[in-house]
């Protein structure tokens, strides 16, 4: 029969076990701890550098720290955000023995760390998370913590750059005044939108809508003025446009939503610069406390022609300033104005002894290509991304030298011809970049030798270069003499 012979599986009913007691109840950290292996860390394998160290993974609402487990039975704990916390955390590093940290550069999480952890006597590195992302397995705060810890205990971790305290303090008034300027010209973008949805075209027949003219027009329309031909007798004398075409562009339909906008926008933009003369103060009374350099007492001479300040120019004397704390007329180098100088003064220093020569510094700002090597081959030369407001202002002035009539607009315009305009510019910032460092270094003035001497000496190496080709093929180059008058 079918199914002969075949056994039954009887299934028997497991023994039923006891209830485990009930844990004592434990926190977040401590139930995520628990759960996290064991790490088998060989504390012999490299040698060690920084014995009592730590390493810290910042994040926004907590803060996991691991130490040497010789140290702590606990080795790994976890802190919230809090100053408290923090000022906690700081004096347990100390009491433990540790004397240094490292920790990533997150976001805007570390400085507050960082700043208390200074304040206790402990050494901070401050690290790229570029140089630590090679983390094996799989990515946790636990993990984190422990692997910033093994790197900076075997020394293979580099502390960042960081300027003085005084120097933070005028970056941050520099850079939201950046912030402020970007607001007001995006008020004025605004504006402009409102005429012409109204199809006034005030914003064609006037250069800049910010201006004299243009404010006063403005405010006229705000306060119930709509005859094109009173608008117009507001305009500056020194309009290029004729009175004419001023009022065909005063000519439109007056609607009051749109008018309601304008309005909005105008006051948007007279707040903006308010709070930029407030921040031109604050910076000037911050510049002025500072250690003048050696040097500096000779009056600085008037300011070259043809170099005008730029529209959004701080309020006050930043030529005599800069000159006063650097011993440099920025304004006599071409293509590094005033407010680029101040821009890289304010994100690098005074003090450039952190970069030991011009070629550190240019790397430091990303200008220089990577030249990765593996087999004696060259694998990669590409400049590596570098988000850093010194380069974009070292390339921001690179742009200019254009049409500029120097030594240095003359080898911008040869580069841009032979390499391209992108390729170009990273060179020539490159090169203003060094010249930076040279100036500020040694205290030198700029001295421009102009465009006819770069030509001679390009003209003049070509011949050499030509004299030498011409060696190697048995022909001899004769230059002609230049004629007598």
């Amino acid at each position: 029969m079918k199914g002969k012979g075949r056994e039954k599986c009887v299934r028997t009913p497991r023994a039923k076990t006891s209830a485990p007691a009930k844990a004592a109840p434990t926190t977040e950290a401590q139930q995520k701890l628990q759960s996290h292996p064991k790490p088998g860390t060989d504390w012999k394998e490299l040698e060690v550098v920084h014995e009592n160290a730590a390493g810290i993974d910042i994040g926004g609402s907590e803060h996991w720290v691991a130490i040497n487990p010789k140290l702590d039975e606990q080795p790994v704990r976890s802190f919230p955000c809090f100053t408290k916390d923090v000022v906690q955390m700081a004096n347990w590093l100390w009491d433990r023995g540790v004397r240094t940290v490292a920790m990533q550069s997150t976001g805007v999480y570390w400085l507050g760390v960082f700043e208390i952890l200074q304040q206790r006597g402990l050494e901070v590195y401050l690290v790229n998370a570029r140089h630590t992302k090679n983390l094996p397995g799989r990515k946790s705060d636990i993990q984190e913590c422990q692997w910033l810890l093994k790197l900076h205990t075997f020394g293979l971790l580099n502390n960042s750059f960081q300027p003085s305290d005084e120097i933070r303090k005028s970056r941050t008034i520099w850079r939201h005044r950046g912030n402020l300027v970007t607001q007001a010209s995006s008020s004025i973008q605004r504006m402009q939108k409102a005429l012409i949805e109204m199809n006034i075209q005030l914003s064609t027949v006037l250069s800049d809508l910010s201006g004299v003219s243009g404010m006063r027009i403005l405010e006229a329309i705000l306060k119930g003025i709509q005859d094109p031909y009173v608008l117009a007798s507001l305009a500056e004398p020194s309009v290029k446009a004729s009175q004419e075409v001023i009022v065909k562009s005063l000519q439109g339909n007056w609607r009051k939503e749109l008018l309601f906008v304008l309005k909005q926008e105008v006051q948007l933009y007279q707040t903006y610069q308010k709070q930029i003369a407030e921040c031109d103060q604050k910076l000037q009374s911050h510049l002025q406390s500072m250690q003048p350099r050696e040097g500096t007492d000779t009056p600085l001479g008037p300011r070259p022609k043809g170099k005008k300040a730029r529209g959004n120019a701080p309020q006050f004397d930043l030529r005599a300033e800069l000159y006063r704390l650097t011993g440099v007329d920025w304004s006599q180098v071409d293509g590094i104005d005033v407010q680029t100088a101040q821009t890289v003064l304010a994100e690098v220093g005074i003090d450039l002894k952190a970069f030991k020569t011009e070629k550190h510094f240019a790397s430091w700002l990303g200008l220089c290509p990577r030249n990765d090597t593996s087999g004696g081959k060259v694998l990669n030369r590409r400049i590596p991304k570098v988000k850093n407001r010194a380069k974009a202002a070292f390339r921001q002035a690179a742009t200019t030298l254009l049409q500029s009539d120097s030594y240095l607009g003359a080898q911008y315009r040869r580069l841009r011809t032979r390499l391209g305009a992108p390729k170009a510019i990273t060179a020539m910032a490159r090169k203003l970049a060094c010249l930076f460092y040279r100036l500020l270094t040694h205290g030198q003035q700029y001295v421009d030798k102009g465009q006819e001497y770069y030509e001679k000496r390009h003209r003049d190496q070509q011949i050499r270069y030509l004299a030498k080709k011409a060696q190697l093929l048995g022909v001899k180059v004769v230059t002609p003499e230049p004629a007598v008058a």
